[in-house]
């Protein structure tokens, strides 16, 4: 487990709740604890849209359980109608996120039975909660996707140059290339959803530069390549050792995909420009994946299974190959544009 940005602003959001609410002489405090560790976000839109949500949903749960407890009762079946009514009500509005909270406030104002000043106290610690996090979230070391998605697709990468640098060698362990494998998933599941967060703040801007598309775009090919990396280890998996194939076949298809690894790698490095642009020319590489699999087809004119099934993983090999290759030239032309950007500046 890493020690991270997030976990450091959740307890700084928690203290600076918690001394509001005190210095206000609201109680119980812990109310306006539960609601700022609720309302951090990993994004400052999604910060943004979390508290005007909250705001939103709270303030209606807490009129309901204010009527409701004015009218009703706070015996525990109408708590449990009320909250039910309070769910219904925040997935029409599509407000889904804010239930949990909303919740929390619905059940503390029920307990005051109609009294107002109570019902508000309790309404009021969620909300400084709410503010708190919010605060605490665009002022204390920004959410940044762009960064935390370039740190993170170089741990799956690395993980994922291991496995398939010994996938063809049969050299790991098979409990440890389980594990690496799922550790991978997971990884690639992470990455997945950190560039979900991307997209979706770039979409939600008002005035999107060029520049910041051409990015996402990028973006998206990175971890399409890697997704297509991931796939050659299960094909491998799946086919290659039920597969007849001789020392040659082996050398051919590890050295092959040792050649798209480091290519890969340097397609990264190019990304964050920590190499020279023309120092790999991706003519090269193309030539050497479209040779390979002539090679692969002619061994697949075998009407054998094992041909067929060697066939297929020379054609995700290819197909890895290629999509690499093709982020290469997406790096390329980001490179470029900057360039431009930069030029038209001075």
């Amino acid at each position: 487990m890493t020690f991270g940005a997030r976990m450091l602003k959740t307890g700084i959001a928690v203290t600076l709740a918690l001394y509001v609410s005190m210095w206000l002489e609201f109680t119980p405090h812990v109310i306006a604890a539960v609601a700022a560790i609720f309302a951090l976000q990993p994004t400052i839109y999604r910060s943004w849209r979390y508290f005007l949500q909250q705001v939103q949903a709270n303030t209606l749960g807490a009129i309901i359980a204010l009527l409701a407890g004015t009218y009703f009762s706070n015996e525990p079946i109408a708590i449990g109608v009320v909250c039910i009514l309070v769910i219904m009500i925040c997935m029409k509005l599509k407000m889904s996120e804010s239930i949990g909270l909303t919740l929390v406030t619905v059940v503390s104002v029920m307990e005051a039975s109609g009294d107002w000043e109570f019902a508000l106290n309790r309404f009021l610690l969620s909300l400084i909660g709410i503010v708190a996090a919010f605060l605490v979230n665009i002022i204390f070391v920004p959410p940044d996707p762009r960064e935390q998605f370039t740190k993170q697709i170089h741990r799956v990468f690395n993980q994922l140059s291991l496995l398939l640098r010994t996938a063809i060698s049969d050299e790991i362990k098979e409990k440890v290339f389980r594990e690496q494998k799922q550790e991978l998933a997971d990884g690639l599941q992470a990455l997945t959803d950190k560039y979900k967060l991307l997209e979706e703040e770039l979409k939600k801007l008002k005035r999107v530069k060029y520049r910041q598309t051409r990015q996402v775009v990028v973006y998206k090919q990175l971890l399409h390549n890697l997704q297509k990396g991931y796939e050659v280890l299960e094909t491998v998996q799946e086919h290659y050792f039920q597969s007849e194939r001789t020392k040659e076949i082996n050398r051919r298809y590890d050295r092959h995909l040792e050649s798209l690894i480091k290519f890969n790698e340097y397609v990264l490095l190019k990304f964050e420009e920590k190499v020279k642009p023309e120092s790999w020319k991706a003519e090269s590489i193309e030539e050497e994946n479209n040779a390979f699999m002539k090679e692969a087809t002619s061994d697949s004119d075998d009407s054998r299974e094992s041909a067929h099934r060697l066939f297929i993983v020379a054609a995700s090999i290819y197909e890895y190959g290629h999509q690499t290759i093709r982020s290469d030239r997406l790096v390329e032309r980001k490179g470029h544009d900057d360039e431009e950007s930069s030029a038209l500046l001075e």
